[in-house]
């Protein structure tokens, strides 16, 4: 008010404002005009601020301020240049030199600046000095070494800085409108898409990230990762700027910092949050207004709010470093925590869940359905069992029968029908595993609760005649019950039952079999036998503990199957030995009694066999297919093809000949794939076997062998004949994809010899040239003939054709093609140049004799009616893309597959030719033997 100075306007071209208020306590103004209200802050309210060790700097009231965070002690260290009303925005320090960079930016970038200050070392906090300081204009001041800084300056170009304020240099970057530090000697460039990792030394850029409009930049202590805050986006990098998470907010993301244990806390307009490098995330604790973080330490959070006044937080990081633990698998922090904190709930269960460890959910869940879900998840039907016993759900019986049937664990299986009253499955259950016993006695049940369809099916699976006879009478089916009697000979039981009917005794069929179920080789008693797998870390944690380290876990009674976590050891027993120790132990005739006098050095010597990391769940290792060690044992990509390795395969031929479209190498991956195994049939009841067959199976160890080829180069030339004769058949369409398919294909050889390789991309060429001249051709003949632009592009592309290097007889048709249309022109100097050319290749006799007779007509007129743009004497190259000449010394791109070539414009398109290839890529090169790797 004093200065009469404008500080900002708000402008609705077409409204009225007519109302305006400030709120009592915030920084905020609201203004209503015809078409609502907008909402406004005069200043920025972000304080400016840097942290060195324990040492917070900030700038408050034009104090620079320095704030021991370990002794709460908060001192003026300085007083900064007045004048200016504009708050800093942000801060650099320079703990080696003791200075600090202080930014300031105005709504007008054009009045944007920077000041340099030697921080003072003695301190009078009553009366701080005020130093003087170097200003210069820029938009933004980092450090970048001890005694240099760099500076953004109102054009966007950076330039380095001593400690003078003097330009040192000047660097050369890619586009872009602010800098960020990233340690010594780098600086992070935002751009509009990102953010980019640039060295100024050697004046590159080592990485890239996408993220829109990055505000802030937040390292880690050890500089190891990074989060890229923009207004809505957290995206968390490592050093080299690779992603590893990114989190998006519906609130506004302030500001954040590193932990010790390297998680990512940040503040939102409302919330303080956590991040760990895995994605996860989570509301710490809620704010009432915004804060800005620059340290978090243990359970404290340090801050500063809007009036630049620091504040400590206390937050409760257990849910973090709960998950970090079980990300890390440290799993005894995880059990710490779960014993000292009341940290167990839906959501952390539903967590575990989630990251597929229903496992540790298990052991600290109280609810038992919950429980039974969980075990049925990761497999334990012991637990499962005892769960769905506390229970006694219809519902929960089922899902454990039909887990422990997938198990093979029958008993269980079993015991669920019981309880479900099942009787039919039951049934079956006791056929499949051979206990005819017991179905015997399935069948009496069923008589007692005249259920004569169970009865019936029992008696089938028994293969007992008189009781299906029986089951029959019983219901009512006199007539079904005598022919059953009659064709299975039962002579007395037809007697009887003819006595009861009016037919009399049918006549059997004289061709009848007798079906008889098949007798039980072996009766299953015992479910499908496991693996046998150490005990996981918190088995043997809760095994230990006793009642306290299991929360509520009710063990059962005698008759439980077993809650597969309790002090006994997975070994295997048979019933014998379960039964009691004595029956298969020593008898007490033999001396072998325990009480022996030991040496006392060996006193406490003897440890348990699972100590330490033992105790871990270790399961059995897997085996590796043949197909594991061709992806190690080779960089070629056929091999990585026909070990279905197709990711790292895509890599290799991207890497070495620049594929970037992989659709039309679709038909070669899957065919090679296909011959890459056989197959026989296994035991009943199992899958196929396959066989996976070694090229150099005479001289290689297994582990060394590499797969047997099914395309060779030989193939490959026959291939070229086909091709070849649809050509000279002018069925170019057909010879086009033919001559395309044996160019993706050569990528797919394996060659032994230098000789090889060189015809091997020989034909890459032959195929290449045939491949433009054909779709030029093709292109040729789909032009019209109306007006005179049409009729000499026509003309240009038949001569272009002739300089394509193709088989003699190919290249005599070519020139008869273009001598008859020069002719037809009145291209006459033309037409008798591609006439000479084309008696030079000897063709047949009648050919000839007529090529001489265009000769001496042309040469009575030797001249050209149309020009066109070609020029025979000067050596070309032909755009595969355009269809024009690339002359000599001419710059161009090539195809790293191919080879064609085409006009620098179209560098960066996918080939024309292959169909696969980048145009221009920089790559290492075509790779199809071992020996171009030495």
């Amino acid at each position: 008010m004093s200065k009469r100075v404008c500080l900002n306007t708000f402008r609705r071209e077409h409204d009225r404002f007519w109302v305006l208020a400030a709120h009592p306590t915030l920084n905020l103004f609201a203004a209503g005009n015809d078409s609502g209200m907008i909402v406004f802050k005069l200043e920025r309210e972000r304080p400016a601020y840097a942290l060195h060790g324990n040492l917070l700097y900030y700038v408050k009231e034009r104090f620079l301020r320095r704030l021991d965070l370990t002794k709460n002690k908060d001192v003026a260290i300085m007083q900064l240049r007045s004048g200016s009303r504009v708050p800093v925005y942000s801060m650099s320090f320079n703990p080696a030199e003791n200075a600090v960079l202080l930014c300031t930016r105005t709504h007008n970038v054009e009045n944007s600046n920077y000041e340099l200050y030697q921080v003072p070392k003695e301190t009078d906090s009553q009366n701080p000095d005020s130093p003087d300081s170097k200003r210069s204009g820029g938009l933004t001041a980092i450090w970048v070494a001890r005694n240099r800084f760099a500076v953004m300056d109102k054009s966007h170009q950076v330039v380095i800085k001593n400690l003078a304020n003097e330009v040192t240099k000047k660097v050369s970057t890619p586009s872009c409108d602010e800098l960020f530090y990233a340690g010594t000697g780098m600086l992070l460039l935002r751009d509009a898409d990102g953010v980019s990792l640039f060295d100024v030394q050697q004046k590159r850029v080592l990485g890239q990230a996408r993220i829109s409009k990055c505000r802030y930049v937040v390292w880690s202590a050890s500089m190891t990762t990074v989060a890229l805050l923009s207004k809505h986006t957290i995206l968390i990098c490592n050093r080299k700027l690779e992603r590893l998470a990114s989190i998006t907010e519906t609130n506004r993301v302030k500001s954040g910092a590193w932990d010790d244990s390297g998680v990512f806390v940040y503040t939102t307009s409302n919330h303080i949050k956590f991040a760990l490098t895995n994605g996860d995330h989570g509301i710490i604790r809620t704010l009432e207004l915004p804060v800005y973080i620059t340290r978090v330490q243990g359970s404290s959070v340090y801050c500063l709010d809007r009036q630049a006044t620091p504040r400590v937080l206390t937050i409760d990081s257990t849910e973090f470093r709960f998950k970090l633990a079980l990300v890390q698998r440290k799993y005894d922090e995880v059990l710490q925590m779960v014993r000292g904190a009341k940290l167990v709930g839906q959501s952390i269960i539903a967590y575990l869940q989630k990251k597929g460890y229903p496992e540790v959910a298990l052991h600290f869940v109280k609810d038992e359905r919950t429980r039974f879900l969980l075990a049925l998840e990761c497999g334990n039907i012991d637990v499962a069992l005892e769960a769905a016993k506390a229970l006694d759900d219809k519902g929960c019986w089922e899902k454990l029968a039909e887990n422990a049937l997938m198990h093979g664990n029958h008993p269980v299986v079993e015991y669920c029908y019981q309880q479900t009253k099942n009787y039919d499955k039951l049934s079956f259950l006791y056929l499949i595993t051979g206990n005819l016993a017991k179905l015997r006695r399935m069948m009496k049940i069923n008589e007692i609760r005249k259920d004569y369809e169970g009865w019936y099916t029992s008696a089938l699976y028994l293969g007992d005649v008189q009781e299906r006879t029986r089951v029959l009478k019983s219901c009512g089916k006199t007539s079904l019950a005598l022919l059953t009697a009659t064709t299975h000979g039962l002579t007395q039981e037809t007697e009887s039952l003819a006595a009861h009917t009016e037919t009399g005794i049918p006549e059997p069929l004289p061709n009848a079999q007798l079906l008889q179920p098949p007798v039980p080789v072996q009766q299953m008693d015992t479910a499908w036998p496991q693996l046998t797998v150490a005990k996981g870390f918190f088995d043997t944690a809760v095994g230990s503990k006793g009642p306290s380290a299991a929360i509520e876990v009710d063990v059962g009674g005698d008759d439980a199957i077993g809650d597969g976590w309790g002090d006994d050891e997975d070994e295997n027993m048979d019933d014998g030995a379960l039964a009691g120790g004595d029956e298969d132990g020593e008898g007490g005739g033999w001396e072998v009694d325990d009480d022996l006098e030991l040496p006392p050095d060996l006193e406490g010597g003897i440890t348990s066999v699972v100590s330490g990391e033992d105790g871990f769940f270790v399961p059995p290792p897997r085996g590796h297919p043949p197909t594991h060690s061709w992806t190690n044992k080779s960089q070629l990509p056929i091999d990585h093809i026909l070990a279905g390795s197709f990711e790292s395969a895509c890599r290799l031929l991207h890497d070495q000949v620049g594929v970037v479209n992989f659709e039309p190498l679709r038909e070669h991956f899957l065919s090679s794939f296909a011959h890459s195994r056989t197959s026989y049939p296994g035991a009943p009841g199992l899958p196929s076997i396959f066989a996976y067959p070694a090229r150099n199976w005479r001289t290689a160890q297994p582990k060394e062998q590499l797969p047997a080829l099914g395309l060779k180069l030989n193939s490959l030339m026959d291939r070229l004949k086909e091709a070849s004769q649809l050509t000279t058949a002018a069925k170019f369409s057909e010879a086009m994809e033919k001559f395309r398919g044996i160019l993706l294909a050569v990528p797919m050889l394996v060659v032994d010899t230098k000789q090889e390789i060189t015809e091997a991309q020989n034909l890459l060429r032959v195929c290449k040239e045939y491949v433009v001249g054909i779709s030029m051709e093709l292109h040729r003949k789909g032009l019209g003939k109306s007006s005179p632009e049409e009729m000499c592009r026509s003309l240009e592309l038949a001569a272009y054709f002739t300089h394509c290097e193709l088989q003699p007889g190919h290249q005599i048709l070519t020139l008869r093609t273009a001598v008859n249309l020069a002719f037809k022109m009145k291209n006459y100097k033309m037409a008798s140049s591609f006439g000479r050319r084309l008696l030079n290749l000897g063709p047949r006799p009648e050919v000839a004799q007529n090529i001489r007779k265009v000769l001496q007509a042309c040469e009575k007129t030797p001249v050209d009616d149309l020009e066109v743009k070609y020029d025979e004497h000067n050596p070309f190259a032909i755009c595969a893309k355009s269809y024009v000449p690339i002359y000599r010394g001419k710059p161009e791109v090539n195809c790293p597959l191919c080879g064609a070539s085409y006009l620098p414009e179209h560098s960066g398109v996918t080939c024309t030719v292959c169909t696969a290839s980048q145009v221009g890529k920089d790559c290492i090169g075509l790779r199809i033997s071992h020996i171009q790797f030495r």
